[in-house]
């Protein structure tokens, strides 16, 4: 269901991965994305083990260190955000 826990990690991966995609918003988007995937890792993964290789939660950890990286160094000269805004918004 979309009213549901796995229904807003769904929004936000969604609505997020445009926003990284266009460079709108992008440090606050891998914010929410980081949040989430650490949500997923918890959730999902965690009780299975706490080694993400034997987990199946590679693919989380990957995508959390890919918002981090987001979230450290911005969306870049290219963005929308700094054509719109001619700044970056940072959190």
């Amino acid at each position: 269901p979309l009213f549901s826990l796995f229904g807003l990690a769904g929004i936000i991966e969604f609505v997020g991965g445009i926003f990284i995609v266009v460079g709108l918003f992008t440090s606050f988007s891998a914010f929410l994305g980081a949040a989430t995937m650490i949500g997923a890792w918890i959730k999902v993964h965690f009780p299975q083990g706490i080694n993400p290789l034997e987990n199946g939660g590679e693919l989380a950890m990957i995508y959390l260190a890919s918002m981090l990286v987001l979230i450290g160094f911005g969306s870049g000269k290219y963005s929308l955000e700094k054509l719109i805004f001619r700044k970056e918004f940072r959190h």
